[in-house]
């Protein structure tokens, strides 16, 4: 199954759109949260009360040179495409965050 996306710059909404989640007994283990800042995730993290969110603090075997190899590296690991895995990379670049759902109940658009 492939997951679901959605794509954020108003942390605040991104929080509404958690609880609502956790509101639908989506598990916290189906829901990521992924970011160039990790300080920015672990605040989403914190204000959310989900433990074991934080998908940043996923340790990898791998050693990366560049954090959007990682970043690119952890959304195949969930099933996301390399082409839309560079695409997603590229907005989170541009400072947005990702919320990535991998519960197969949410479908399409979050």
């Amino acid at each position: 199954m492939k997951p679901v996306v959605k794509k954020y710059v108003n942390d605040e909404e991104l929080e509404i759109e958690i609880n609502t989640l956790k509101d639908q007994s989506i598990s916290p283990k189906d829901i990521y949260i992924l970011s160039h800042d990790s300080d920015r995730t672990s605040r989403i993290v914190r204000n959310t009360e989900v433990t074991g969110i934080n998908y940043n603090s996923y340790e990898t075997q791998e050693n990366y040179e560049k954090q959007g190899d990682e970043l690119r590296y952890k959304l195949k690991s969930l099933g996301i495409t390399q082409e839309e895995s560079e695409k997603y990379e590229e907005e989170m670049d541009q400072g947005k965050v990702l919320l990535i759902v991998t519960d197969e109940r949410v479908k399409g658009e979050l």
